[in-house]
């Protein structure tokens, strides 16, 4: 009985231990980040009432603006907020000067500075954002009480500032020193997931044993890898010195993931397509190849941990492409007499394999350099480029400035004593909730949690201030209604009502030096907080909504637009923002989409073609910017005419697809590869040209297909009765 009882008491034991720990590392990091917060916010409340600021609790307000769980966030946060802040202060000081005898030319200016920077916040997707947010918000918060005032509008608006910073400052040194989390933690932790996840999915994947819906699955998970992958390395730049020196390598990182994910897709996509059109005698070729190279990204058969695991794998890969070129050519010497074989299909699936290898060399290589503290592949200039719809952004713009001139026009006519409160929320609600991508629900969120802030605030403010006594009981009373509303704001489904509770709260029952005991101005306040909040909520329901197909539409014209760019921007560093606003574009049209599986599957559809596609193009254009100067290769070639009229083709396709586009499309590739293939026969090249004749074709042969692929969301353009389609699934 003993030693059972003794190995139960030790199981029960490891279960408690594993359970504890796996609380510590989910609901436990969140009652951390409470803490702090609520920590952060006595402290500025503490000090910003020992130097007799004039209202400490705006100085408790932006503690739980700029809070965030990991200490990069706040600083990130707090730097562009304090950017945003000076610039407002800057700005709305002009306006006072200039308007501040004529109120219906000074709150129209306010209306407009708002939309504007409302517009900006909605373009900027990132920290960039709260620069924005407060640009607007700073600028109503000092200008429309100052107005009111302008003969102390200047040491008002200092006042401001300086109780702005001070909670800047507070968050960010409670969240540095109290219990600190690190974005570069959570950067290294993805980079080793990461690698492992994309091994895992290339060896699933080529041995089919994965669906379509597991691949799909996969493929989104990479994009909501990469996004937040890239918003981690923009803050951790703020937390420690080492996370700067290796900044440019994590975004190589982040960039060489992407080409090899976009690589390892086409590659997996031709594959599915040469077995559906039964091209039994390539595939029996390549498969070899291909199943060699996922061992190649492990050591000792277990999946890579660090930087040494990288490096290892990344010497293993360095031999294999080198050796590669000289074993294909053995393969299809081998096969090439047979009369089933398509040397142009051989060609661009070997093609293909080689680009893969290199990029996962590269991807390798990066991953490896990480270990050391500096790199020569630091030195990388191309950066991870978001892509946010102009249009989209100003319509966000116009919402708010139109509901700034409707309450202002509202104040004005009323008289309300609230009113300039009402219009200098609403400003801070309309940046806010346009960066969301859900803003009606947003705003309707922050309404509910101000309704219970409003309650509780009664409740503290009359029923318990008046018998405290000192700093210390003040904070015994304040601090679990602050807890209550920091722990609503990590709950993803309500995040929304916490924010609202926390900020309003502390506009509400934060206490000042001197505490004004009004019921009457505290229920007006209340009234004017969620009113600004209901009206933006409806500007953002009924003025072009955002869960409205439109913006989807909007944003799935710019994810096809890319094939655009892939084809006119400059060679430099066209790949590099290819993929990443590519990938970014899916995630905001996910945003939207929540809920909508059929929609999300529509995009992730056009996301593949626009990779594949694209990722051709820009091939096929640096093959033809390396051609030799010489008179057959030159641009007024007829050949070299066909494959401008190709990609031009190509990207009319994708910019406004519909059948005519898509025909003239296929028939002006199936010249060129006939062009070129001509042109490779005609002339004597060297060796290295003739293989970059070779790629050329292959790249053509590659287009051609992923037009013609089943799956692809223009499939149904292939369908057509015309002869040029019908009938010609492979150009071979």
């Amino acid at each position: 009985m003993r030693p059972a009882l003794s190995a139960s008491l030790s199981a029960s034991g490891d279960s408690l231990r594993a359970s504890i720990i796996d609380w510590a590392r989910t609901d436990g990091l969140a009652w951390v980040y409470i803490f702090k917060a609520v920590l952060a916010a006595l402290l500025a409340l503490w000090i910003a009432m020992r130097f007799d600021m004039q209202q400490p609790r705006t100085a408790m307000t932006t503690v739980f603006v700029v809070m965030q769980p990991q200490s990069g966030m706040v600083l990130a946060k707090s730097f562009y907020r304090f950017c945003g802040t000076m610039i407002g202060l800057v700005v709305m000081l002009a306006l006072i000067g200039l308007f501040a005898q004529q109120p219906v030319l000074f709150l129209s200016a306010t209306a407009l500075w708002v939309g504007i920077c409302t517009a900006g916040a909605a373009r900027n997707r990132n920290f960039r954002s709260y620069g924005f947010v407060l640009a607007g918000y700073t600028a109503a918060l000092i200008g429309i009480p100052a107005a009111q005032h302008p003969d102390g509008a200047f040491l008002s608006a200092l006042t401001r500032v300086g109780e702005v910073t001070l909670g800047i400052v507070c968050a960010g040194a409670v969240s540095a020193l109290v219990f600190p989390q690190h974005a570069g933690e959570q950067i290294r932790t993805t980079v080793r997931r990461r690698f492992t996840q994309f091994v895992d999915y290339v060896c699933r994947a080529m041995s089919g044993t994965m669906d379509r819906t597991q691949i799909e699955r996969a493929n989104l998970g990479f994009v909501a890898d990469v996004v937040g992958f890239e918003a981690a390395r923009s803050v951790a730049v703020f937390e420690h010195p080492e996370s700067r020196r290796r900044s440019g390598r994590l975004a190589r990182l982040n960039s060489e993931f992407m080409s090899a994910s976009t690589r390892f897709h086409a590659l997996h996509q031709l594959m599915n397509r040469l077995r559906e059109s039964a091209s039994a005698m390539t595939i029996a070729a390549l498969t070899p190849f291909i199943h060699e190279v996922p061992p190649l990204l492990l050591r000792a058969g277990d999946p890579v941990r660090n930087a040494a695991d990288a490096a290892h794998a990344a010497a293993q890969l360095r031999d294999y492409k080198a050796a590669l070129p000289k074993r294909v050519r053995a393969a299809r010497a081998g096969i090439e007499a047979e009369p089933a074989f398509s040397s142009l299909e051989f060609d661009t699936a070997t093609e293909l394999l080689y680009r893969f290898v290199d990029d996962m060399l590269a991807y390798a290589e990066t991953y490896a350099s990480l270990g050391a503290p500096s790199h020569e592949r630091e030195r990388w200039v191309a950066r991870y480029v978001p892509k946010t719809n102009m249009l989209a952004a100003a319509i966000s713009g116009l919402r708010g400035a139109m509901v700034m001139f409707a309450l202002s026009a509202f104040w004005m006519l009323s008289a309300w004593p609230s009113g300039g409160t009402m219009v200098l929320t609403a400003a801070a609600v309309c940046a806010l909730a346009s960066s969301s991508p859900r803003p009606t629900l947003m705003s309707m969120q922050m309404a509910i949690g101000t309704a219970l802030a409003s309650v509780v605030g009664m409740i503290v403010v009359f029923g318990a201030y008046p018998h405290m006594d000192g700093f210390v009981l003040m904070g015994v009373a304040l601090v679990p209604a602050l807890l209550l509303g920091a722990f609503i704001s990590t709950r993803r489904a309500v995040t929304g009502v916490g924010i609202g509770y926390c900020i309003f709260f502390c506009f509400l029952a934060g206490p000042d030096n001197l505490v004004h005991y009004d019921p009457a101005s505290f229920m007006n306040d209340a009234l004017a907080l969620m009113l600004s909040m209901i009206v933006s909520a409806i500007a953002f329901a009924v003025i072009l909504p955002t869960d409205a197909p439109w913006l989807r539409r909007l944003l799935l014209a710019d994810l096809r637009r890319e094939v655009v760019l892939a084809r006119r921007e400059r060679l430099a560093r066209v790949a590099t923002h290819f993929e990443s606003r590519t990938r970014d574009l899916l995630s905001q049209i996910n945003a939207l989409a929540a809920g909508k599986p059929d929609v999300q599957r529509e995009a992730l559809q056009w996301l593949f073609a626009v990779l594949e596609t694209g990722r051709a193009v820009i091939d096929l254009r640096r093959e033809i910017a390396a051609l030799p100067d010489a008179p057959h290769y030159a641009a007024s070639t007829p050949w070299r005419r066909t494959l401008k009229a190709t990609l031009d083709a190509v990207a009319r396709l994708f910019d406004r697809p519909n059948a005519p586009r898509f025909e003239a499309a296929l028939d002006s590739t199936s010249r060129a590869i006939a062009d070129a293939q001509a042109m490779l026969a005609a002339v004597n090249p060297s060796r290295e040209e003739r293989h970059r004749l070779q790629r050329i074709v292959s790249h053509l042969h590659f287009i051609r297909t992923a037009l013609l692929d089943p799956a692809s969301p223009l499939a149904h353009f292939a369908q057509s009765d015309s002869p040029s389609v019908k009938g010609a699934p492979h150009a071979a």
